[in-house]
């Protein structure tokens, strides 16, 4: 497929997990690619040797999105490899780093949380807009966390998601009139490393056995939801929180 020949996309941690599959995904689809990273360098890499052994077209990119020098010097080199148009931002880098209750928070918790989830979002979207014109594509990763608080423990990333949520619809107004689109996914339980750092083998046989589809979902699942959002197949949807989690959780 090429629904994406010769597009410019750029994936915020896109090395492993649902980064690295939305960056398999759009090169499949004939992006060429920016594989942003920040502490996993390794994967970075075997994302792009994935890109690069069915003739994807791809690179690789440091920078804690998180930091306004970082975006900028991650926008210079996308331009020096890519070109001045951006035609595709996948805003995915986050985390949830350590579940804490009210008790156990402090600002430095709080400023990690929210500044990996939601300062990401702003300022990259910030830095790399001017670069983006009518047909270009934003779509921000969000979470069921934003719709029902999270599970025990997850607060502020909960928050940050829910603010992610909110400055998707506000976006989509204020990029709309110059052609730009900007979404957001709003995954459930997905079968990735981050479940398997935080959430109790339980606590996921529980859900997954409460979701209408009997299970977890993919992040190939998410890949395939971000080329279509990114594609001209989705030219009049904006403004969008979309859930993808299996019919546990409704919108």
């Amino acid at each position: 497929m090429s629904r994406l020949k010769d597009k410019v996309a750029v994936v915020t941690g896109g090395a492993r997990d649902i980064g690295r599959e939305i960056s398999v995904k759009l090169a499949k689809e004939g992006a060429k690619v920016v594989v942003n990273y920040f502490n996993s360098e390794a994967g970075a890499n075997e994302t792009l040797d994935i890109i690069k052994s069915f003739g994807g077209e791809a690179i690789a990119v440091k920078a804690d999105v998180s930091n306004l020098d970082d975006i900028k010097d991650l926008k210079a080199k996308t331009t020096q490899a890519f070109g001045n148009t951006i035609d595709i931002l996948v805003n995915n880098a986050g985390g949830l780093f350590s579940r804490k209750t009210l008790q156990e928070l402090d600002e430095s918790f709080y400023n990690l949380v929210m500044n990996v989830n939601f300062k990401s979002t702003v300022f990259v979207t910030q830095v790399f807009e001017p670069l983006m014109g009518k047909g270009a594509s934003i779509i921000n990763l969000s979470s069921q966390a934003a719709r029902d608080g999270g599970g025990g423990g997850s607060s502020l990333y909960a928050s940050s998601k829910g603010a992610v949520t909110t400055f998707t619809r506000a976006m989509s107004k204020e990029l709309g009139p110059k052609g730009i689109r900007v979404n957001a996914i709003c995954p459930g339980l997905i079968a990735t490393k981050f479940h398997d750092d935080f959430t109790k083998d339980e606590i996921r046989v529980k859900v997954a056995a409460g979701t209408p589809l009997r299970r977890e979902g993919n992040a190939d699942e998410i890949a395939d939801l971000v080329a279509y959002l990114a594609s001209d197949e989705a030219s009049f949807v904006t403004g969008n929180n979309i859930d993808i989690n299996g019919g546990l959780a409704f919108s």
